[in-house]
């Protein structure tokens, strides 16, 4: 399973004092450094944690692929076909929300992500959409020919107990098979850590997790080599033993 690391806290902290410090591409350049397989960046229409100038510094510098997270917008998507990521993942965004809050609702505007897609795919760029686990939705990715989907697990991480986060578990598990069968390439993502990550990472049919929020807290007291090696040990070992 490939692990993408999302640095957008990284910028978060930076933008908090204005200084040009804590560098978003020494982040990436670290991650790729300590077993990152893609680097991911969330460019938010307010700017609120990475920079356009750092989308493009990171791009040029890394060796791995870049995963551009961005919202259905115009500017977005030209943004998108200036910077040229292997991929971009399609993601809903509210100004008002601390993150982002659930998947993307393709089947009330499946015109427009069907052209979005459409444009992307046709420069080269593989385009992914971050959706819920939810049968309509994931039907919905592949009719609008997306080659991957990211699965929400916001919904398994934040769950109160125990009987729902097993319930959330089997909607993954299940959707993830759905779109597999489908041909889409499966990822995963949002609210993992090392304490509820390696039942996910069990799903043989999820490809990849991209995982920010938590690498960064932990690199705080670790360092982030030794968060993203730690991760990195405990997918392995998920997928090395038996289900």
């Amino acid at each position: 399973m490939l692990l993408g690391v999302n640095i957008d806290h990284v910028a978060t902290l930076r933008n908090a004092r204005q200084t040009p410090y804590p560098s978003p591409l020494q982040a990436a350049l670290m991650a790729e450094t300590y077993g990152a397989d893609l680097i991911t960046m969330h460019l938010r229409e307010d700017r609120r944690h990475i920079h356009d100038h750092d989308v493009f510094a990171v791009k040029a510098a890394i060796s791995t692929r870049l995963n551009l997270e961005m919202a259905l917008t115009p500017e977005m998507l030209d943004n998108a076909l200036q910077v040229q990521p292997a991929d971009v993942c399609i993601v809903p965004e509210k100004r008002q929300e601390l993150t982002t809050e659930g998947g993307l609702d393709i089947l009330h505007q499946q015109d427009k992500v069907a052209a979005y897609t459409e444009k992307l795919q046709a420069a080269g760029i593989r385009v992914s959409l971050f959706i819920d686990a939810d049968n309509q939705q994931i039907q919905a990715a592949h009719d609008v020919g997306a080659s991957v989907i990211e699965l929400h697990t916001g919904a398994y991480a934040d769950a109160p107990n125990k009987t729902m986060r097993t319930q959330e578990l089997l909607r993954i598990e299940e959707a993830a098979n759905q779109a597999s069968e489908l041909g889409l390439i499966v990822n995963a993502g949002h609210g993992l850590n090392i304490h509820n990550v390696t039942p996910i990472v069990k799903i043989l049919a999820i490809n990849e997790l991209n995982i920010g929020h938590a690498l960064i807290a932990q690199s705080v007291f670790l360092g982030l080599g030794e968060a993203i090696r730690q991760m990195k040990d405990i997918m392995f070992r998920a997928r090395s033993l038996p289900y």
